[in-house]
């Protein structure tokens, strides 16, 4: 999908994410029309020794912006990681954007990522009160490593997408 940029492997949460499967039933899609326009995905990482998910990318289509697409996909994401259990989600991004989601940086001071990164943009939200209480130090992976071999649907899925020329 082109909405996720052409740098998007050289981005400081991706190496949280190479080589790593999406947490268990938190990897979602937006289709409009039978088409692929939207993704969200979360991950499990260590955020200073305390267990959270990173969310990324949350990507829509540039043609379906300001549909709601991505606020829609945030929600049912949230509610999903809530209700699967966990207890805190962080990220890189825009603190505006996100702040309507209950995202901020109050909870990510004494965090730190695997490379250089805006303080600003390091955000969390507790989707249990006090889920990310002590959390300090860098975020690293802890999911699963990723299937290899035969795609599963997700790969079926990105296969069948159109490409942007």
């Amino acid at each position: 999908m082109p909405a996720f940029g052409a740098n998007r492997h050289a981005r400081i949460c991706q190496r949280l994410r190479d080589g790593r499967a999406p947490a268990e039933g938190l990897a979602f899609s937006a289709l409009r029309q039978g088409r692929p326009v939207g993704t969200v995905r979360l991950w499990h990482v260590s955020a200073g020794g305390v267990p959270a998910l990173v969310l990324g990318p949350l990507a829509v289509d540039p043609i379906c912006r300001n549909l709601g697409i991505g606020a829609a996909l945030m929600n049912h994401a949230l509610a999903a990681a809530k209700r699967l259990g966990h207890g805190a989600v962080v990220l890189l991004g825009d603190a505006p954007y996100y702040a309507r989601f209950g995202f901020s940086a109050l909870k990510t001071g004494e965090l730190s990522l695997p490379g250089p990164f805006e303080r600003n943009r390091l955000l969390g939200f507790e989707l249990r009160e006090g889920a990310l209480e002590g959390a300090s130090g860098m975020i690293v992976p802890t999911g699963a490593a990723a299937r290899r071999g035969k795609p599963g649907p997700a790969g079926k899925l990105r296969k069948l997408a159109p490409r942007a020329a």
